[in-house]
Order: structure tokens, then C-alpha cells, then sequence
């Protein structure tokens, strides 16, 4: 706009100057006065054409430098774009975005206590899945920090941030890669006539069954050992380990449980986690370490070796029309002692044959260490991963009678269903009947716990 008033007021210039000179020229016919206006206005005539002139060059290359800007602006652009998807920094996505990509959030896979999963196609095709955190427990700033601590963790075997989404308040979205075969739960454990989804699973095969558990040990190790912040999971359980299209194993929903420094021993959370998979200090109250994700690693073992849930209902042998709670960790521990300990296998794994019994010893040895009651006796998860790769002989776990774990696992008034453990704040001022029984019994479990 400017350029154009510019070029009006040169050409009204030059009109004017040229009029002026055509009167001088009336009025003052051949005179020395007409030959000094004519040739003054002549001057000025040039030096306009020249400015115009001038101004016509600087705006072309002006143009020309504004496009090879534009143009390196695009590939910068672009490029940046590359190197943040290859170094795997979290892209921030806009709630639009996020809710095209999932179709208004209609395409349900999973759903937790605070949480819920979609699955979504972003506009460059990749698929993704769009975790909606319901639950507020954190600030933005907090949220903000916990994100980047995640995007600098790299592994093979943990589940890779794609992107999240930080709105103004709650829900918040994490957006991670689409792991195809769904998590470790409906692999290993029968499929329930109740469930709606259409979900991936089978029954996994031995082999994959011991490579799994290779996989977690080593996700795992690398959260509490190698990460510049130790990173406790607190939340380790068949559903947060998804398995890829080759089966391999990632474990997911880490990062935002708790960052602690190099350090610290032990650290005090209010995190919800899941019963059936806590361990007794932290029922305790008594602080968390990466103890406490060692001892629901051993859990998680004893369900890929025997196919079941650690706490389930089964019928009463004495009457058949009620059913009673069982603990599979107690089964397990008298098997052992009894030296049958082929009889906990899933029963399908057994039918199909293709079942090590000296890798199921290794896996139930590896497991009952990490579930005893003594955080002090627990392996680290390196450790671990050296004794199932064979690095490092494994001896057979002292006995534990597991007293606590058995009488603070089950809330018959509070869980109804064996294959949907609800999850608890041991930590909540506005506790559920099962923490006014670890209150009312805090004297006695720390005895057990605590004895020397």
C-alpha cells in the first residue's frame, strides 16, 4: 500500500512539472526565465524516473530475497520437524487435533481408575494412541517437567512418547505409538465372556511367555538405574506391558508414578496403585524404592507362569454354590516346598506341551524373590536381568509365610470381581475399608513386616 501512494505521487509529480513548463513555455515564449524552468523541471523529471526506477530494482530483489527466506524457512521448518520426530521429542498437539485424530475420542481400547486409552490416525497416517488423564493430580508446571523427564527416556522395551497435549485444565492427553497386540493381560490370562471389545489375544506361547519376562526386567532396569532420575513405576502390572507386532515386550504408563534422584533410598507418594501388586511397605506406609516396582515384578511373573490372576475367586470345594477368595503367591510357595512345582503352569501351556521346567523353576525362583516381604531381601532389577539370562545363578528364596501380603490383599466388602482389582490411595485421609483394616492391624503387620 505505501509502495503504490509512492508511485502516485511521483507520476502527479512529473505531471505537475510538465504542466508548469507548458505554461512557462505560453507565457514566457523562448526567454532566459523559460529556459531555467524547463530545464530545472527536466531535472527533476529525471531524478523522479530515476527514483522510480531505483525503487522498482530494490522492490524485485526485496521479493526474490523474501521467497528464498520463505523457502528456507519451509525446509527448516520441515527438517526440525524430522529431527524432532527421530530424537523422539514429544510434539505438543492442540485438543482439535487430538480430537479429529481419535474421531471425537469414539474408539475406546482401554479404560483404568484415572485414565482412559483411544486409538487415533494423525494426518500424516501414523497410528497412535491418546491416553486421557481424568484424574487432576498434578499442575501444569509439574505436568510440564514430568513430560520432559519422560521424553528423555529411550528403550527398547518401554513404550515411546509421541506427543501430549497440556490444556488449561483437566483431562490432559499423553500421546503415545500404537502398540497392535494389546497388552500382556489378554495374552496370558482366559479371555471373560463379559468383555464387549473386540481386544487382540490368545494364549502366548511358553517361549514368548519367558522372552516377556526378559523384556520388563530389562525396561525396568533401565528406569532405576540408567535414567539421569530414577524413575519408580509404581504401577507395574499385566495391563501397563503392551506387546508389539514381533511380541516383544514395553512397558507403558511409567514416568508420571514418581522421579527421584540418584540419592534417595526412599521416598513417600500418595500414587494410587493396584492391589494385588503393592508391596507391604507401601501398605505400610512405610516409603517406596524401586523395591516396591522389584516386588510387583515378581507378581507380574507368577501370573505369566501360571495363567491366573495373584488374587481370584474360585469355587469352595465344600460348598459349591459360594466361592472364596485365593491367593496364587501362598499356592505357589507351598508348591515349591512340596517339589511340585509344575502343577501351578497354565493348564493350556501344559496341553500344548513346549513347556522348560528348568526355565519355570528359574522364572518361580526369580519370583518369589522379589516377593518377599523384606524390601532388603529383594534383588535389584539388574540383578534380575542377569539371573534370567543366566549371568548369575539363581539359589532358592528363603521361605516367607506371607502373612501381610495375604491378609491385606482382599477386601471382600470392596472387590467383586477378580479380574478388575479396584485400585487404592493408601496414603488418603478418606480411606476405604480395607486401609481402616491396614490401620486397625498396623501394630501386628509391622510386627510381621518389620521383625528381625
Amino acid at each position: 500500500m505505501e509502495d503504490k501512494r509512492v508511485n502516485i505521487i511521483a507520476a502527479i509529480s512529473v505531471v505537475t512539472l510538465i504542466i508548469i513548463i507548458i505554461i512557462a513555455r505560453i507565457l514566457l515564449k523562448l526567454s532566459k526565465a523559460f529556459f531555467l524552468i524547463c530545464g530545472a523541471g527536466v531535472a527533476v523529471i529525471l531524478a523522479v524516473f530515476g527514483f522510480v526506477f531505483l525503487s522498482l530494482i530494490y522492490k524485485r530483489r526485496r521479493r526474490i530475497l523474501e521467497s528464498q527466506l520463505k523457502s528456507e524457512g519451509q525446509e527448516i521448518r520441515i527438517e526440525y520437524s524430522f529431527l524432532r520426530k527421530v530424537a523422539g521429542v514429544p510434539t505438543k498437539f492442540r485438543y482439535n487435533e487430538l480430537e479429529e485424530a481419535t474421531d471425537g475420542f469414539q474408539s475406546l481400547i482401554g479404560r483404568g481408575s484415572s485414565a482412559s486409552v483411544f486409538k487415533g490416525i494423525l494426518n500424516d497416517g501414523t497410528s497412535v494412541a491418546v491416553k486421557r488423564i481424568d484424574a487432576e493430580e498434578r499442575g501444569a508446571r509439574e505436568f510440564k517437567s514430568e513430560v520432559a523427564a519422560i521424553a528423555n527416556v529411550h528403550h527398547v522395551n518401554l513404550v515411546r512418547l509421541f506427543g501430549y497435549c497440556n490444556s488449561s485444565s483437566a483431562p490432559r492427553y499423553l500421546v503415545y505409538d500404537y502398540v497392535s497386540n494389546g497388552s500382556l493381560d489378554c495374552w496370558i490370562f482366559p479371555k471373560r465372556d463379559s468383555q464387549r471389545r473386540p481386544r487382540p489375544g490368545g494364549c502366548l506361547s511358553w517361549n514368548l511367555r519367558y522372552k516377556v519376562a526378559i523384556d520388563v526386567a530389562k525396561g525396568l532396569a533401565y528406569l532405576h538405574h540408567d535414567c539421569r532420575s530414577r524413575i519408580l513405576h509404581l504401577d507395574i502390572k499385566p495391563e501397563n506391558i503392551l506387546l508389539d507386532e514381533t511380541f516383544r515386550a514395553l512397558v507403558s504408563d511409567f514416568g508420571l508414578a514418581k522421579l527421584t534422584g540418584k540419592d534417595e533410598s526412599q521416598a513417600v507418594s500418595t500414587i494410587r496403585g493396584t492391589r494385588g501388586y503393592m508391596a507391604p511397605e507401601w501398605l505400610l506406609e512405610k516409603g517406596i524404592s524401586d523395591k516396591t516396582d522389584v516386588y510387583s515384578y515378581g507378581m507380574v511373573l507368577l501370573e505369566i507362569v501360571g495363567g491366573r490372576k495373584n488374587v481370584c475367586l474360585v469355587e469352595d470345594e465344600k460348598d459349591k454354590s459360594k466361592r472364596k477368595w485365593q491367593y496364587f503367591p501362598k499356592i505357589v510357595n507351598e508348591k515349591v516346598k512340596q517339589g511340585k512345582i509344575m502343577e501351578i503352569v497354565d493348564h493350556r501351556l501344559m496341553e500344548c506341551g513346549g513347556v522348560d521346567e528348568r526355565e519355570v523353576i528359574k522364572l518361580v525362583y526369580v519370583a518369589l524373590w522379589c516377593v518377599q516381604e523384606k524390601p532388603r531381601l529383594r534383588p535389584s532389577m539388574a540383578r534380575v536381568v542377569d539371573m534370567l539370562e543366566g549371568r548369575v545363578r539363581v539359589d532358592e528364596p528363603p521361605g516367607t509365610r506371607m502373612i501381610l501380603v495375604d491378609f491385606l490383599s482382599v477386601d471382600d466388602d470392596n472387590v467383586t470381581d477378580s479380574n478388575n482389582l479396584p485400585r487404592l490411595d493408601t496414603m488418603s485421609s478418606q480411606g476405604t475399608q480395607s486401609n481402616v483394616e491396614c490401620n486397625s492391624t498396623y501394630s501386628f503387620a509391622t510386627t510381621v513386616f518389620s521383625g528381625r
